[in-house]
């Protein structure tokens, strides 16, 4: 080959790696989201980030263009500065005036200024971009239905216009200040701005440019100060969350003196392109910031000092009615029914027959204890692993059971490091296998879990059949896998042999051509995508396995549940995942602890099929305004739940996270009175209980238990509440997951004037029990572990059960067994 042709195909091969660099995320995103069906999703996010981002790199470069070509344009030449001898160049510039000279001369300024707008306008908008939901939520932004009670405003301007004005707003001041700093850069080098030992001057048209630049500035200050009204709505002054007396009677009327003094500002600095002296933007600076220190901070705290806080509660009071009242809708918890709940301590057995139901389902198993279970007994091979152990309840043999529930996953990491090839990981070791399952309540004679399905291929003895076994998508699956390749995939082993498969479903990518090929070995940095054999035309790459990864792609604009749960309906398996929309301005709502959160709503179940890995949304909450919002922005991702198959339905649950969150707020928010609230006479807290050595906060769980006054046991998740600093129980909170009382929430409160123990006062009462004390250290002394099992609280009629299992294990082993149940 003459060496032309040599030297064309060089530039053609690394011309193709450049383009593949520069374009290869974007087209592996498009494959992907066309594979799964949602190009039109792919589209909007796309078209939604490169909209904001070509507006506001054109704003911003078009500003910062024309502000320093007009410097340029009105900037003098140094007349006091000699020329530059470029004789002399080679000796080097002697002094700062002489380089000023020579960049005034030499550089080629248009250009110059043209090349610095565009990097800082790619700058800017490339800080943008993330706010592309912002925007795309204020343009078809739905109203809320309800008005703050401070400017009556619908709510819906709080969630989707104020952040996107105030990302407006920042940008404007940043791209203003860029311009200065541009503008000013321009008159330094051309000697329109001397700051030095010999001379210190501005020129009038340099003052002219940044008088009037500097009303740009304050008339969006003006602006800002208009919308540090709203922001008042999300003070915290300790007392009150959201405007307080002293914002609404002191902050708020200096707001409007700021929003005078920055128009006035603004035109005095306008004004001064005719006047062009720097006396008068400086007044207007001092003014502007001057006040805004002294009133805006110190006369504010000075008020709340003097006047406010000798008569807080009183002067107070309406704001903090406001805060109750706005953070219990915020967090939905206005719709809580409160209910009494007469203790009596007079269980009887009839009072148990009938609540039979309640009684076959105390859950028994707790997960810690039966992971490792179900680990030592059911993952047959160390490359399969169990991620969680979830809670769910299935009719089962015409009973209402609940159970446990854990998927097989495959693991490729966990084969013997001489076993993890490339071949192993990601074309034969492809899948989980199956799931395992137990009822709560029952354990076999040695006091190990009873299976309603376990095994490779799973057996279903009691449980719910399985007909597709494979797990191509979970918790654990993080590894690109090739499927419908040139040889079969390992499926699961059988004896001293194995069992192979080859797949048959639609999910993946396909990557039969050598462009595709060459794509994704670009993408994933892998070369053997391009060497290998085993990739035929009709091979399929799977990625994004791990189901909140498939679903935070999808819809990066929702929160996702933690705890994804397994489902087996029609004999396939699925992953269900709770999703919440969430937002920060809620006005006068309380922000979550630990998080920027003030308003949640669980507006969507997510379905992710374990085989094909197809996603499915679905609107759970049609009442949620974001929800709505976001269906007019993505209307082909989301299907009504009515929409999701019946089986399907039977397994939706109140989910973990949203439950936790409202029970913690509930903690303080139940109290309803204001007086109350600023007394802080009514705080709960979580229940504490002993762990092993240790103390930890009692987290919710899920129970069958029928409440009192209903016909029947349904499946609900449950928290008791203790006083602050107190260990006896005054409240247990529930949440309903059966239709139809699906989401409703119930607290149950016990009389102030009795004494209902506690977990921790249980606990305690259990380790003071002699014949129970005696029982465990002899098994401590056997070579063996016990392990106390979290406590449940059950209601029963009008009174409570306390049931704590105790578990036993060797030293030397990883098989807890159930040995005893404290009841």
């Amino acid at each position: 080959m003459p060496r032309r042709g040599i030297a064309v195909a060089v530039i053609v091969i690394v011309a193709c790696f450049i383009v593949l660099g520069l374009t290869s995320d974007f087209l592996v995103d498009w494959a992907w989201f066309s594979a799964i069906g949602y190009l039109d999703v792919f589209g909007t996010i796309l078209g939604g980030k490169a909209v904001l981002f070509f507006a506001v790199f054109a704003g911003s470069a078009i500003f910062l263009w024309v502000n320093g070509s007009l410097a340029s344009r009105f900037a003098r030449r140094r007349g006091h500065v000699h020329p530059v001898d470029f004789e002399r160049e080679s000796e080097g510039v002697q002094t700062l005036p002489e380089l000023l000279e020579l960049m005034r001369q030499r550089l080629p300024w248009r250009l110059l200024i043209a090349g610095v707008a565009g990097v800082l306008g790619i700058l800017l908008a490339a800080g943008e971009v993330s706010n592309w939901d912002v925007f795309l939520r204020f343009v078809y932004q739905v109203p809320y239905g309800l008005s703050d009670p401070q400017y009556g405003k619908d709510i819906g301007f709080y969630l989707f216009s104020l952040p996107a004005y105030v990302v407006l707003k920042n940008w404007m001041l940043l791209t203003l200040l860029l311009g200065f700093l541009v503008a000013a850069a321009v008159y330094w080098v051309h000697g329109d701005i001397e700051f030095n030992e010999q001379r210190r001057s501005i020129s009038p048209r340099a003052i002219a440019h940044g008088s009037a630049l500097l009303g740009l500035f304050f008339a969006v200050k003006a602006w800002s100060y208009d919308l540090d009204r709203f922001l008042l709505l999300y003070g915290d002054n300790g007392v009150v969350v959201g405007a307080s007396y002293t914002d609404i009677h002191i902050a708020l009327p200096v707001l409007w003196l700021l929003v005078g003094l920055a128009v006035i500002a603004a035109l005095a600095s306008w004004a001064n392109l005719w006047v062009r002296t720097y006396k008068l933007p400086v007044a207007g600076a001092v003014l502007v910031f001057g006040s805004s220190l002294v009133l805006a901070l110190v006369f504010p705290s000075l008020f709340q000092l003097v006047f406010v806080k000798p008569n807080e509660l009183q002067l107070e009071k309406p704001y903090i009615q406001r805060n109750i009242d706005l953070t219990q809708q915020a967090y939905n918890l206005h719709q809580i029914s409160v209910k009494p709940f007469p203790v009596e301590q007079s269980l009887t057995f009839q009072s148990l027959q009938a609540n039979q139901a309640t009684i076959d389902n105390i859950r028994l198993w707790d997960w810690q204890p039966l992971m490792d279970t179900y680990g030592q007994l059911q993952e047959i091979r160390t490359y399969y692993k169990f991620h969680d152990v979830d809670v769910d309840r299935y009719h089962l043999d015409g009973a209402y059971q609940g159970v446990t529930l854990s998927a097989r996953e495959l693991k490729p990491s966990l084969l013997p490091p001489n076993a993890q090839t490339w071949v192993n990981q990601h074309v034969l070791f492809t899948h989980g296998n199956g799931a395992v399952m137990s009822p709560l309540a029952r354990k076999t004679a040695e006091g190990l879990p009873i299976f309603y399905l376990q095994d490779i291929p799973p057996v279903a003895t009691g449980g719910p059949p399985i007909d597709e076994p494979r797990i191509y998508f979970g918790e654990e699956t993080d590894t690109y896998v090739i499927v419908k390749g040139s040889t079969p995939e390992f499926d699961y082993p059988k004896g001293t042999d194995n069992v192979y498969a080859t797949y048959a479903g639609a999910g993946g990518v396909a990557v039969g051509g050598i462009a595709r090929r060459a794509l994704f070995a670009w993408y994933f940095k892998d070369p053997n995508l391009l060497l290998t054999s085993y990739i035929t035309g009709d091979s399929r790459i799977m990625f994004r396995r791990t189901i909140q990864d498939r679903v935070r792609t999808i819809a990066p604009f929702l929160r996702l549940d933690r705890d994804p749960y397994l489902v087996i309906s029609e004999g396939r398996l699925f992953w269900m995942q709770d999703a919440y929309t969430t937002s920060r301005y809620f006005p006068y709502a309380q922000t979550l602890s630990g998080s920027e959160l003030n308003y949640i709503r669980n507006a969507v179940k997510v379905v992710i099929d374990a085989y094909n890995g197809t996603v499915t949304f679905y609107v759970a909450d049609s009442s949620d305004p974001m929800a709505a919002t976001y269906q007019r922005i993505f209307p082909g991702l989301f299907k009504p739940l009515a929409a999701m198959p019946q089986d399907l339905q039977k397994h939706i649950r109140y989910p973990e996270d949203l439950f936790f969150i409202q029970a913690q707020v509930y903690r303080t928010y139940h109290m309803n009175s204001a007086e109350v609230f600023y007394n802080r006479e009514d705080l709960w807290q979580f229940p504490r209980q002993p762990t092993g050595g240790d103390e930890a906060t009692m987290a919710p769980y899920y129970i069958i238990v029928r409440l009192p006054g209903e016909p029947q046991a349904e499946f609900l998740q449950m928290l008791p509440m203790v006083p602050s600093q107190r260990q006896n129980m005054i409240a247990w909170l529930a949440a309903r997951s059966d239709p139809p009382d699906y989401g409703k929430l119930i607290v149950y409160e016990f009389p102030k004037d009795k004494l209902v123990y506690g977990p921790f006062q249980i606990e305690a009462r259990i380790n003071q029990n002699t014949e129970i004390s005696q029982q465990l250290s002899l098994w401590n002394q056997m070579g063996s572990r016990v392990i106390r099992g979290n406590l449940l609280v059950i209601p029963i009629e009008n009174s409570i059960l306390y049931v704590s299992p105790l578990y036993l294990r060797a030293e030397t082993g990883q098989l807890p067994e159930l040995k005893r149940v404290i009841v």
